[in-house]
């Protein structure tokens, strides 16, 4: 595996996925410069109306972070559904984080890497989420979450953002399986996951903690997605089946995250604290087909390499393309391996908005 390779985020999973799927015994455990961006046309009014929204962690909201020459997310062609080039989201086009500033009428706020390029838009946020992140260290040797946050703590003292900006802002934290990838890369076996997703919930719990704590008014924590209905699992199906091994090791990891945002919100003595954003419901619903968006087969991606050594975006020493891509997006719940399509966020999103009512 090349060292390009393993940055790109849709090879972070790769070990744990493959991994796991060999073992049933875990089945009982339970930019250069930025500027695109966007205001939608609709609008949601909540009690709660923030004027910024920062964002913290991995790919599923990671909006230029990632470090162009050795991310996948810069390759044509991610981006050609929005901004109609590479941008440095690993999707088409937009993705959770874009939806989530839309609900609250926001701009999608700027990648710290380009923030000193467009400070007109810090008003809105920032967002600090780094593809193939996670709570510890992982293959990817940029900022984890720990630092991303003590990065947002450095512009605070530094006056970029003040306290009473955060008084009134909201913050989304994800948290997409790189650390259980890393685990399984240095140690080869599965016995001890179950101990470091307790570990990882840990840590996630200190982390939106000392988010809230340094005045953050409201912090949205996503739980994990269904990794078993990614399509590199569901290939060996032909993209027909989920791997439910899998997705109960994904169930453990969320009942802890559940119990943990109950018991931090009673803390706060406010259930609207801290909110909890279930994609493993809302992607299983668009899956099954509940959702209000239909796709014909939703766990087949639209963009793959041309084999199992390859991934989208790949090309050859000539340029030659060395991936299939789909006829439309549009159509498609999954862009990659291991991301949905704008389309497929969209779909995510209508499901989410209850959810997001609560903030």
């Amino acid at each position: 595996m090349s060292r390009k390779t393993v940055l790109a985020f849709d090879i972070l999973l790769l070990c744990l996925l493959t991994i796991l799927c060999r073992s049933s015994s875990l089945h009982h455990h339970h930019h250069r410069r930025h500027r695109h961006h966007h205001r939608h046309e609709t609008r949601t009014y909540t009690a709660f109306q923030p004027t910024k929204l920062f964002v913290f962690g991995d790919s599923y909201a990671d909006t230029g972070n990632t470090l162009k020459e050795s991310s996948t997310a810069w390759k044509v062609p991610y981006g050609e559904t929005f901004p109609g080039k590479p941008s440095g989201r690993f999707s088409d086009g937009r993705v959770l984080s874009d939806f989530v500033a839309n609900y609250f009428g926001l701009i999608s706020p700027i990648p710290y890497n380009f923030w000193k390029d467009g400070e007109s838009y810090l008003k809105y946020g920032m967002n600090f989420a780094v593809g193939g992140t996670g709570v510890f260290e992982t293959l990817v040797p940029l900022p984890n979450m720990t630092v991303q946050i003590d990065m947002f703590i450095q512009l605070i003292d530094e006056g970029v953002y003040s306290k009473t900006d955060l008084q009134s802002s909201v913050a989304l934290v994800t948290l997409s399986g790189n650390d259980y990838n890393a685990y399984l890369h240095r140690n080869g076996s599965v016995e001890g996951l179950p101990a470091l997703i307790t570990e990882a919930v840990a840590q996630l719990t200190v982390n939106i903690e000392r988010i809230h704590n340094l005045g953050m008014k409201k912090v949205a924590v996503a739980g994990l997605q269904p990794l078993g209905c990614l399509p590199l699992m569901t290939y060996p199906d032909a993209f027909q089946r989920c791997n439910h091994t899998i997705n109960d090791l994904v169930v453990f990891h969320n009942q802890l995250l559940s119990a943990t945002v109950a018991t931090l919100n009673a803390v706060a003595k406010d259930s609207s604290t801290f909110v909890l954003v279930d994609l493993y419901d809302s992607f299983l619903s668009v899956i099954n087909g509940t959702g209000s968006t239909a796709f014909a087969n939703p766990l087949q991606p639209c963009c793959i390499g041309i084999d199992a050594s390859h991934s989208c975006g790949d090309i050859d020493s000539t340029g030659a393309k060395l991936y299939e891509l789909c006829a439309d997006q549009a159509a498609m719940f999954f862009w990659d391996l291991f991301h949905p399509t704008q389309q497929g966020w969209k779909a995510v999103y209508n499901l989410l908005e209850s959810t997001l009512q609560k903030l």
